[in-house]
């Protein structure tokens, strides 16, 4: 059996476990998000037919004529609704994009809150009427796991319990389905996604349709991630890390291209990035900075840095 790369944790320990099992729960993906940025999480509570379900949409999407695909692409909005086309990103310090196209579904606001005006509506695929909403039913089950997974960081970081309850209540949050097609020419030195650190506060993976995603360890080593069935692969992200004063880390990753002789197959990948409202204040916590670790970011609001980011690679001009 090989080594896994990354530690393993059960949230049903958390979210239905006794007092003793959820501080154990605590420390283990605490410990994980200083040490490899990335854990694994099984008994996460999204449904496996619902994770299915929005693979075949999305394989069904991504399958359309690409002039169908662009009716979907949504001038203005940075990417951050509906269909971006191959080629568009790429990541931060790179000049060359990404193997991929990819569509993004965003946060749907039921209660009336005032952030609702901040959020253009989710893009409806005419071909596809179940794509959206099926997206839009795996959003809410994510959101509903990560939110478990931040009140454990919170507890980690000394926090109360529900330190990101609010802040992440009708977030920013993006469902991204990501499809690499088939590579049918030797790449330009582009990967299908070159290193990169995401940008929210933490990301969870469902396994992708291959492998080919790799992280950056601290003996500087890339390390393939290989989740098991039912398994969601969860990491840090750069708001987190800000907000901790890098005493959690945003663990570089990627995702090589296969071996050529795999270079007909296309990958699915399905990540849900969380992110809290965009008012959040991302000022280091008071308690993660200390003589021996000096203030590393000056402040910024979510929304800002979010903006920034956009920019940087890409989907914003």
């Amino acid at each position: 059996m090989t080594k896994r790369a990354i530690p393993l944790v059960d949230l049903s320990t958390f979210v239905h476990g006794s007092a003793a099992q959820q501080a154990a729960f605590v420390e283990a993906i605490g410990d994980a998000f200083r040490t490899s940025g990335f854990v694994g999480v099984v008994n996460h509570g999204v449904p496996t037919d619902l994770v299915d379900r929005f693979y075949a949409q999305s394989k069904a999407f991504f399958a359309l004529p690409v002039d169908v695909k662009r009716n979907y692409e949504v001038p203005g909005l940075a990417g951050q609704r509906g269909y971006t086309s191959f080629g568009k990103e790429h990541a931060k310090h790179s000049t060359v994009a990404d193997l991929k196209e990819f569509y993004q579904i965003g946060q749907t606001v039921v209660d009336g809150d005032a952030v609702e005006g901040e959020y253009p509506p989710n893009v409806q695929v005419a071909e596809q009427p179940e794509f959206a909403p099926t997206g839009d039913e795996l959003y809410r089950a994510f959101e509903q796991s990560g939110g478990h997974l931040l009140e454990a960081i919170a507890l980690y970081l000394g926090l109360d319990r529900d330190y990101f309850t609010e802040k992440i209540h009708n977030g920013n949050s993006i469902l991204r389905a990501i499809h690499y097609p088939p590579i049918t020419r030797e790449p330009a030195s582009a990967i299908r996604a070159e290193q990169h650190e995401d940008i929210n506060l933490i990301t969870l993976l469902v396994g992708a349709s291959a492998g080919g995603l790799q992280i950056l360890d601290l003996g500087n080593q890339w390390l393939d991630i290989v989740p098991e069935e039912n398994e969601i692969v969860v990491n840090v992200g750069d708001m987190l890390q800000r907000l901790t004063n890098d005493y959690l880390k945003s663990t570089t990753h990627r995702v090589v291209n296969p071996p050529r002789e795999d270079w007909h197959l296309p990958r699915l990948s399905i990540p849900f990035f969380l992110h809290p409202r965009s008012d959040m204040d991302l000022t280091c916590l008071p308690g993660c900075v200390d003589a021996e670790h000096p203030l590393h970011y000056e402040p910024i609001t979510a929304g800002d840095y979010l903006d920034e980011r956009l920019r940087e690679i890409g989907l914003k001009k």
